[in-house]
């Protein structure tokens, strides 16, 4: 039977002995593995690719790389960490750096002005989803990354190639495309 992957069975024998299974090259054992880490990690893909075959494309090979570094694994912290970080390298490497534009240096401390508490309350996660996806690549990215994933603009910059200060302008440019968004459509929802 297929169990779901609950938090707290995280660091139980089953866990470690199926990945030992796993190693082994146990394809049951590898079925069930994915069936516990293939939602959250779905979603992790959608959030950076622009269609959905593209994020089926981004689970599979990010299930692979798992399976390849398997042995690498050391059955300290977090398994489901470990898998993360897997993927999101995966993730990365199917994303090309020359997407990112050197941008203008932006201070760290860029006042970028908060939307209201209001708009963004009345919003589902899907929604949000949705608006993140609508970004253009690089601000995607970097949104995910730095927001979603919360790798700092040091991590992201050599995860990426490209500049800290890339990273940053990005990072706000994506807030303020957000907030754009969000603001027309709720002026939208408001006219109706």
């Amino acid at each position: 039977m297929e169990r779901a992957y609950t938090a707290n069975n995280e660091n139980d024998a089953s866990l470690v002995a199926l990945i030992e299974r796993c190693r082994k090259d146990d394809r049951k054992a590898q079925k069930e593995l994915f069936v516990m880490f293939a939602g959250k990690m779905m979603t992790m893909c959608r959030r950076y690719a622009q269609y959905e075959h593209e994020a089926e494309d981004l689970l599979q090979e990010g299930f692979i790389k798992v399976f390849i570094n398997l042995g690498s694994f050391k059955n300290e912290g977090s398994f489901e960490g470990w898998v993360r970080r897997v993927f999101v390298h995966s993730i990365l490497r199917n994303i090309n750096s020359s997407t990112f534009r050197h941008d203008a240096h932006f201070p760290e401390d860029a006042n970028d002005p908060a939307m209201p508490p209001l708009v963004i309350d009345k919003l589902s996660s899907e929604e949000i989803i949705s608006y993140i996806g609508q970004l253009p690549l690089g601000y995607k990215t970097v949104f995910n990354l730095a927001i979603i994933e919360g790798y700092s603009h040091k991590e992201i910059a050599n995860l990426l190639n490209i500049e800290e200060a890339t990273s940053r302008s990005q990072l706000l440019k994506a807030r303020k495309m957000l907030q754009k968004k969000i603001e027309s459509s709720n002026e939208v929802s408001i006219k109706k």
